[in-house]
């Protein structure tokens, strides 16, 4: 049970609607429902009796919805206890699975910066990085996420996908001739699949439905293996060493990319979380966006930067 869950069964129970709550939230539909649903698996209870047309609490929803609150409030009041004991907040950093290698020598002396023990998917980081359970996240945004959650983003790191294919071949692959994964569980895939419908829209690769988990991991060789076609490689597989049956190929015309960025809110005023801002970002450039032939979505924040003939 997570914090997070209970901001959101609170929110839910005060709108008893989830479209309604998801918009306050500022959180996809699916990812609302998902999380209430973990939470009740987590509780042994059933918090709403919900249909197409109505949501109502349940009794025992009724009753621990109060319970809900003052655990909120009294997390709340232990943060702002604990930030006047330490004579200053620390700077709290989420991740997805990247982050820079020299991160602590950069901010060295600038801050007390906290990586945060949840490595969770970048639509989440970026909730969380709105509700202000954290300060900064390094994760894959769009640009309509930035408005609704009123953050900014810069650009921090970016990393060339490719193909993996069985046999040792090692040429490169147009993007056209490629297979990309959509994932059933959208909770955990939301930004991939976002991404990869764009991808297989503006290059014409197919698109390949799976409920597995196949984007990475053993389950995408699997996948490769049954497809017999070049799959692109998620960023999340990047650094996996691959079985000795399967092959790394460049994908090219274009070269598709993925970016991270490091998002902060728009509001914040805090001098130490800027001067982290500034010292991950400085001096970053473009890192090889500007080439020639590379690809980002159109709704990436960078997107400006990539040159695709």
């Amino acid at each position: 049970m997570e914090l997070r869950q209970l901001r959101y069964f609170v929110a839910v129970a005060e709108e008893l609607n989830f479209g309604r709550a998801a918009d306050r939230l500022r959180i996809a539909g699916p990812s609302l429902s998902q999380q209430i649903k973990a939470l009740e698996r987590d509780l042994g209870v059933r918090l709403f009796d919900r249909d197409r047309r109505s949501v109502a609490l349940t009794a025992t929803g009724e009753a621990l919805v109060a319970d809900a609150r003052a655990v909120l409030e009294q997390a709340d009041r232990l943060r702002r206890h604990a930030a006047g004991l330490s004579g200053g907040e620390p700077v709290r950093l989420g991740y997805v699975n990247w982050r820079p290698s020299d991160l602590t020598e950069r901010v060295a002396g600038i801050a007390d910066l906290r990586v945060d023990a949840w490595v969770l998917p970048s639509h989440a980081q970026a909730a969380r990085v709105a509700e202000r359970s954290i300060d900064l996240a390094i994760c894959w945004v769009q640009t309509e996420d930035l408005a609704a959650y009123e953050l900014e983003a810069s650009l921090i790191g970016a990393d060339p996908l490719y193909a993996v294919s069985v046999g040792p071949q090692t040429s490169e692959v147009d993007a056209k001739d490629t297979v990309v994964l959509m994932d059933a569980d959208t909770d955990s895939w939301s930004s991939w699949n976002l991404y990869a419908t764009q991808f297989a829209r503006d290059t014409g690769a197919s698109v390949v439905r799976i409920d597995d988990g196949g984007i990475t991991g053993p389950a995408f060789f699997e996948q490769v293996r049954r497809l017999r076609r070049p799959v692109l490689n998620s960023p999340k597989g990047q650094f996996t060493a691959l079985p000795p049956d399967l092959a790394r190929r460049p994908v090219v015309r274009p070269e598709p990319y993925w970016t991270w960025s490091l998002v902060v809110r728009r509001d914040e005023t805090r001098m130490a979380v800027r001067a982290v801002v500034k010292a991950l970002t400085d001096g970053v450039g473009t890192l090889g966006l500007d080439a020639a032939g590379t690809w980002l979505p159109h709704t990436d924040p960078h997107h400006a930067l990539s040159r695709r003939p």
